[in-house]
């Protein structure tokens, strides 16, 4: 048929002109809404800019032809072959394209919204920029597709074939890719929020700075996937396979990673903040530098993993071997203003064989704490009732007490995962505040209990001596008595300021003083040379506590710095510049 006939004919009302034999036909900017063009033969022809709305095109043959800024909303193409043509700008919205072929067809920046493509074939197929939000691609074949900054928002891709697709920075939001193939496919920079990516396949998939926030990817297999310095916030990997992933400075907060496999995975400063590892595999994986801080790791299995470096603030561990583990040293507390982490531990040195898991082996913590005298137990006892009271469900159990080279060390385990070193400096802290309060009472304490004993020399000499208006009255032996009041005093103090930063050992020191003061003891000795000489000798041992002082002389308040501490503190400060 020729062009003008059938121009003549569609003016005149009529519109079936299903298998008639167009191929090479120029048509450009013809109007044909609505046109009945089933089995239609359009190989080659020129359409370039017409309007084909609503027009019924299933089986037609649209080989190579030109379709660009063509006008096909709400057509149907189903069948239709359009391998090789151009359809650069095409509106193909809510057109139906079922099993269509369209390999190596050029659709770049058109629009098909809310189209159908489901089974269709779209094998090297070029879709960079074009909008495809809604669009159905169920099981459809789009191998070495090109799907650059196209827009997927809510499509449908379930089962596809995207198999070594390039979709960098595309956008799929929300986008369901149940059971796809994305094996080899290239996602750098895409956008996979809130995704359906469940059981698909996406082995050795290309994930880099791509956002996957909020996804979910259950039983997803990313065996040997690149996704360095990807975002997965609190995006769901139950069960999902990440074989030797490479996950560097990937973002994984809050994330479940419940039963994943993580097995040999590059985890290398990776963020898993409140991240859900339970029963997840991490054996010979690599978590150097990674932060774990309030990570859930519950009977995982970490044989072989590296952990040196990471930062394991307030982690919850519970029936996981550490034995095996590679581990140097760790880091107990994180800075949130420099977002850094702080406390190495073991200070100084790197861990002994075994003593990580030593540490925190099957949720229960070792705590300890190294006292420079020996503490006074009773009310070390009421320390620790304290420490308890203040951390809901934690329970304290005294397991050793040694001497060491370096004082008294007391060793308690938790019944559930703790910071150590945050408890024991609590414990530090509370004792010197308690001791008189228990020593001055403990007559009391003991007659509540129904325990008659003879009072203690300290006992004493507090008993002796409470706050009066006029100064209080010693017996003849009283001298004795405060002297060793007096020492045991020294001695806390002597420990608070050598184990304690400026910002807390100024208040816990001068509650001591005013103790020593009711119970008419001078502490003008103390204040005038003890608290300096002691504060100088720590400061020239420990460069980290000098930087402690420059702190606290710019940044203590008017109060502590005027207080009988604060001055003493000032004074050592004085001498350190001399």
């Amino acid at each position: 048929m020729q062009v003008q006939e059938l121009i003549s004919r569609y003016q005149q009302g009529e519109r079936d002109f299903a298998h008639v034999d167009l191929s090479g036909a120029t048509l450009s900017g013809i109007n044909l809404q609505d046109v009945d063009l089933t089995g239609a033969n359009l190989a080659g022809a020129n359409l370039s800019w017409a309007l084909l709305n609503r027009a019924n095109l299933t089986g037609a043959c649209l080989r190579r032809a030109d379709l660009r800024s063509a006008g096909l909303s709400s057509s149907t193409l189903t069948e239709a072959v359009l391998s090789g043509a151009n359809l650069s700008k095409v509106d193909l919205r809510l057109a139906q394209l079922q099993a269509a072929d369209l390999n190596w067809a050029t659709l770049q920046e058109g629009d098909l919204s809310g189209a159908d493509l489901s089974r269709a074939k779209l094998d090297q197929i070029n879709l960079e920029k074009a909008k495809l939000n809604g669009t159905q691609f169920v099981a459809a074949e789009l191998m070495e597709a090109n799907l650059r900054r196209a827009s997927l928002i809510s499509a449908n891709l379930s089962q596809a074939n995207l198999r070594e697709a390039h979709l960098e920075e595309a956008n799929l939001r929300e986008a369901k890719l149940v059971g796809t193939n994305l094996i080899e496919a290239n996602l750098s920079g895409a956008c996979l929020r809130q995704a359906d990516l469940s059981q698909a396949d996406m082995h050795r998939v290309t994930l880099v700075g791509a956002d996957l926030s909020e996804a979910v990817l259950n039983s997803a297999d990313l065996s040997r996937a690149n996704l360095s310095g990807a975002y997965l916030l609190k995006t769901s990997c139950k069960k999902t396979y990440l074989l030797r992933a490479s996950l560097q400075d990937v973002y994984l907060l809050q994330a479940d990673l419940t039963e994943a496999n993580l097995r040999g995975a590059d985890l290398r400063r990776a963020d898993l903040s409140g991240a859900y590892l339970n029963e997840a595999t991490l054996s010979e994986a690599d978590l150097s530098d990674a932060y774990l801080l309030e990570s859930h790791l519950i009977r995982a299995n970490l044989d072989g993993a590296q952990l040196t470096g990471c930062c394991i603030y307030n982690w919850h561990i519970a029936e996981s071997d550490l034995a095996k583990v590679e581990c140097r040293y760790i880091f107990t507390q994180f800075n949130y203003t420099t977002k850094s982490p702080t406390e190495r531990y073991p200070t100084n040195r790197d861990f002994e064989p075994g003593e990580l898991a030593r540490q925190y082996q099957g949720g229960d913590a070792i705590v300890e704490v190294v006292w420079q005298e020996l503490p006074h137990w009773e009310a070390l006892i009421f320390t620790l009732a304290q420490v308890e009271l203040e951390c809901l469900d934690l329970r304290l159990t005294i397991q050793s007490y040694d001497l060491t080279d370096n004082g008294y060390l007391l060793k308690l385990t938790t019944d559930r995962s703790v910071n150590g070193k945050i408890l024991a400096q609590r414990i530090l802290q509370l004792y010197p505040e308690l001791l008189p309060r228990v020593l001055s009472r403990r007559s009391e304490i003991l007659g509540l209990l129904g325990i008659t004993a003879r009072p203690s020399t300290l006992e004493a000499a507090v008993l002796t001596s409470q706050p009066q208006a006029q100064p209080p009255t010693f017996v003849a032996t009283d001298k004795d008595k405060r002297l060793r009041l007096y020492q045991e005093v020294v001695r806390q103090i002597q420990h608070i300021l050598v184990s304690q930063a400026p910002s807390q050992f100024v208040g816990s020191v001068e509650h001591l003083l005013d103790y020593l003061r009711h119970q008419g003891i001078s502490t003008e000795e103390i204040q005038k040379k003890l608290i300096s000489q002691v504060i100088v000798k720590r400061a020239q041992q420990d460069k980290a506590f000098l930087e402690h002082l420059k702190r606290w002389e710019q940044t203590a308040n008017e109060s502590a710095r005027l207080s009988s501490v604060g001055e003493a503190v000032r004074l050592a400060i004085a001498l350190l510049w001399t």
